[in-house]
């Protein structure tokens, strides 16, 4: 490519010169583009230094073409229609679109949200393809590579290169087998809790997995001069799902999750104890890159994500109101 070349060529003298290849007239050419016929002119003439060419002879029937001008009449409508169809805004079709959507969320939230979003893919988009991970490494990269398209997660200060849109709450809840020996209490007390080893899973965290990293519960219990013995840490939920059915063990996580855990685990959920004074609700968010902002693809992902969200969060609703007192 000659980007030297193509630095002297202004695009409106060639759309100027396809008018007066179809009207073979100056007066009619600047008509058809609503300017005066000098500057019709004027730009001819520039047409002329630009190809080296006349291209077009005077006579009493108007403009003739010379064979150059002739030449460029038969490639100028392909050129200028497909530069017409570049700068044209581009028509998002969810049943043709093929291309690869890459989302990062935790395996508790992955659960409820990504195979509906995938059973709706297939039916809308069947040639898009989506990609599933929970632990990004140096997420802002990726995302600014193209990587990473949404990350769902606990919300955090972003930079103005992120766009945040608000998913809702999770409420934090202490979780154990439905045969733990304080499943039957209404209220649990830190004093209770500490007497039982806990397993931690890793819900919206990422980085390295050991006991010694302090999760938000951790840091409340140190300010207090308390500590918890962890017994598993892990990133995998089935696993950590399995030792807290077959343990005492208790878990931290939300008071509202996982579709599955009630009939597979028999799972009980208590509030936290009333000794933790801290907000009680955890905010997450949807997470993409200022790049794909003005993505029809990505726009019609995200509404889809943020549907599936509020369905879920509905019906949530429903059951609590529906739910005995």
């Amino acid at each position: 490519m000659d980007t030297k070349l193509l630095s002297r060529v202004d695009l409106n003298l060639l759309v100027a010169l396809q008018m007066l290849i179809e009207e073979q007239s100056v007066t009619r050419a600047a008509e058809r583009l609503f300017i005066t016929q000098p500057a019709m002119s004027k730009t001819l003439q520039r047409l002329r230094e630009l190809f080296d060419d006349p291209l077009f002879i005077r006579s009493g029937r108007g403009l003739i073409p010379t064979p150059r001008s002739t030449e460029l009449g038969k490639q100028l409508p392909v050129l200028l229609s497909g530069v017409a169809d570049l700068v044209a805004p581009s028509q998002f079709d969810p049943l043709a679109y093929e291309g690869e959507i890459c989302i990062t969320a935790a395996e508790f939230i992955a659960v409820q949200v990504i195979p509906t979003l995938t059973s709706r893919l297939i039916n809308e988009a069947p040639f898009m393809s989506l990609t599933l991970t929970s632990e990004p490494h140096e997420e802002g990269r990726v995302m600014e590579d193209g990587e990473l398209d949404f990350a769902i997660e606990i919300a955090r200060p972003y930079s103005d290169e992120y766009h945040v849109t608000p998913l809702g709450h999770f409420t934090p809840a202490v979780w154990m087998r439905a045969g733990h020996p304080l499943a039957k209490k209404d209220k649990l007390t830190l004093s209770d809790m500490l007497e039982y080893p806990f397993i931690q899973y890793y819900l919206l965290l990422s980085g390295v997995v050991s006991a010694a990293v302090e999760t938000r519960f951790d840091r409340e219990l140190s300010k207090l001069g308390l500590k918890r013995k962890k017994s598993l840490v892990t990133t995998q939920l089935m696993t950590a799902m399995d030792a807290l059915w077959q343990t005492d063990c208790l878990m931290m996580a939300t008071m509202h999750d996982l579709k599955i855990e009630g009939e597979t685990y028999g799972i009980v959920r208590k509030p936290y104890p009333e000794e933790l004074d801290f907000d009680s609700t955890v905010p997450v968010v949807l997470v993409q890159h200022a790049r794909t902002i003005k993505s029809q693809a990505h726009q019609w992902v995200k509404e889809k994500i943020v549907g599936i969200v509020r369905e879920i969060q509905e019906k949530a609703k429903e059951a609590a109101r529906l739910r005995p007192h």
